[in-house]
């Protein structure tokens, strides 16, 4: 979807493209239409390499400790034991109407299920490619676009598992599809640079809304403190003319482990999407956003809160492709970076002339708890047409003095104080969250970062 110059290409890892030879190989998977998409995934990813500061969508986010890492394919989940134990606190479990485990982008445990409406289809990625072909084929691979990308062309390469939820036309899911993504280090933890090997999983999603569809789906990526480990999903929405679907990203891993995520949908007319990322793990995380809104009539809503500490680095880049008159897009992110944390955020709104009566607005909005922080953050338009109402604003402070002094003059102690301010500044983005446990456990994590947070959560009971 996202159009970009060329960038000089880097070299790709060579245990990335032996383990690639391994994976097919060793027969791998894969249906007569697959093997070619994989393929040419592969040539692309053997063409541009791992990312570097060269490109300019890279020019914050060096990728150099991903570089210098050997990895090896997660072919199998060596610790289950310690994966199920890992999901278990993650679960909501009767509140969902299907929720699955995956170890290493491998399927394990699915609960629920049995009480789905006619013709949804919530399962593996692999069972789905095997048993609704008719399905699957006509969208995996479609919606994510890999030009420039060759992140997500490396997770395309070594499709083999990951989530596939499908509802058709005219039929809405109550209850939200949870999907708990856990990956381990493969029996060792190891830094990057060490000489030892990580873990690397490529877990795909496919999600497809008929027309007037309604359905949640909901992320959750998570491991072992400690573990060291390579995670880069990829997730790709069908979102049918007139559907809603609400998805949310929560990622939450080792600050020992690389994240890099792409999230890829298009909008059919008159449609409603909204997906969130909410991104407080990981030694090293980088999500694309990228929408197209390829219909009149379409709204659109991009809302992130990351939260980094230490040496952290989480990078949010989002592109919004305006192709058809009459749509809405709003973009909301939210930052808070402490010690000598990064943040990055690149947001991209494109409004094609076709576009008039686009309605359009960008927000990120930072907050720094030290002085060694730093943020990059750099709101694009990209405007052919002359009927738009379009804005974008970025704004980068400290706790407001002002605000602090007023708390405690109302007898609230100095570190409660900024805590609740922070809290308040974070909250504003969680609020938006629809289901009630979802947005009660990010609301917790909140709490349980913040000093005196055990009273914040008596205050807000």
């Amino acid at each position: 979807m996202t159009t970009k110059t060329k960038t000089a290409a880097a070299s790709p890892k060579q245990d990335i493209l032996d383990q690639y030879e391994a994976f097919r190989a060793g027969g791998a998977t894969a249906s007569d239409w697959l093997a070619p998409v994989r393929e040419a995934a592969m040539a692309q990813f053997r063409e541009q390499g791992i990312p570097t500061t060269k490109w300019e969508d890279y020019r914050f986010t060096n990728l150099a400790p991903i570089e210098r890492a050997k990895f090896r394919h997660a072919s199998t989940y060596k610790q289950p034991d310690e994966i199920a134990d890992t999901a278990a606190p993650m679960k909501f479990e009767e509140e969902t109407s299907v929720e699955l485990v995956f170890g290493n982008g491998r399927l394990m445990q699915t609960n629920g299920g049995d009480a789905l409406p006619g013709g949804v289809l919530v399962m593996s990625l692999a069972e789905a490619m095997k048993k609704h072909a008719d399905i699957v084929k006509p969208h995996l691979a479609k919606v994510a676009n890999l030009d420039s990308a060759p992140l997500a062309a490396l997770n395309t390469a070594f499709i083999e598992d990951g989530l596939f939820v499908y509802v058709p036309k005219g039929v809405h899911l109550e209850k939200p599809v949870h999907a708990i993504f856990v990956t381990d280090s493969g029996g060792k933890s190891s830094g990057a640079g060490t000489g030892e090997e990580r873990m690397v999983s490529h877990p795909r999603t496919l999600i497809v809304l008929g027309e007037s569809a309604e359905a949640r789906v909901y992320e959750t990526f998570t491991s072992r403190e400690g573990d060291a480990f390579w995670s880069n999903p990829v997730t790709e929405a069908v979102v049918g003319e007139n559907a809603r679907l609400e998805h949310l990203r929560f990622q939450d891993e080792s600050n020992e482990a690389f994240h890099t995520g792409t999230v890829e949908a298009t909008q059919e007319r008159s449609s409603w999407f909204t997906t969130y990322s909410f991104a407080f793990g990981s030694r090293l995380t980088r999500n694309d956003v990228n929408l197209a809104l390829l219909g009149e009539g379409i709204e659109s809503d991009l809302d992130g809160l990351y939260i980094a500490s230490g040496t952290q680095l989480i990078d949010h880049h989002t592109f919004v492709d305006h192709r058809e008159p009459n749509c809405e897009s709003r973009e909301f992110y939210k930052g808070i970076l402490d010690d000598k944390a990064t943040g990055v955020f690149n947001g991209k709104i494109m409004v094609h002339q076709k576009a008039q009566k686009t309605d359009a607005k960008q927000t990120n909005r930072n907050l720094l708890l030290s002085d060694s922080a730093n943020v990059h953050t750099k709101p694009q338009l990209e405007i052919f047409a002359d009927d738009v109402k379009c804005t974008h604003g970025a704004t980068i402070g400290q706790i407001d003095a002002d605000s602090l002094f007023y708390l405690e003059t109302r007898g609230i102690d100095e570190v409660t104080a900024r805590s609740l301010l922070i809290y308040a500044f974070a909250g504003e983005v969680v609020e938006r969250v629809s289901f009630p446990p979802m947005r009660e456990r990010l609301q917790n994590l909140l709490y349980d970062r913040l000093p005196n947070g055990d009273e914040l959560r008596e205050l807000g009971e």
